[in-house]
């Protein structure tokens, strides 16, 4: 006999089916992620020959240039068309890519790549 949940303390119990770590991220590591500092006007990221993209700060921008400052601290010079938007911290290991706020290549492939190395196998699109 099929049983349909009726409260919504059943359907909040989600978090104790053993397959949710391959899902979602949880509370507390949510709650970490968006407590990092963020400035959307500086965080972005640029392309790299070795990782395809890397996190970097924007330090200055003069006509179609921008100098970013890498997350491994090099100094870099970028075309302004090569810069792509990062998305807030909070957003960290999404498991819908349609939750993104950027869905910019840079940002879909490190959602990717940090679900992948978290183990959270299952990713959705939208």
């Amino acid at each position: 006999m099929l049983k349909v949940r009726s409260t919504m303390d059943e359907l909040g119990k989600f978090e104790d089916d053993p397959g949710y770590v391959y899902l979602e991220v949880s509370r507390e590591e949510r709650a970490t992620s968006a407590a990092k500092p963020f400035d959307s006007k500086k965080n972005c990221w640029i392309p790299d020959a070795e990782d395809g993209f890397v996190a970097a700060e924007i330090k200055s921008a003069t006509g179609d240039k921008v100098t970013v400052v890498t997350a491994k601290g090099n100094e870099v010079t970028v075309k302004k068309e090569e810069v792509q938007e990062m998305n807030p911290p909070k957003f960290s290991k999404t498991e819908d890519m349609a939750n993104l706020t950027f869905l910019n290549e840079a940002s879909v492939l490190n959602n990717l790549k940090e679900r992948y190395f978290s183990m959270m196998i299952y990713t959705y699109s939208g």
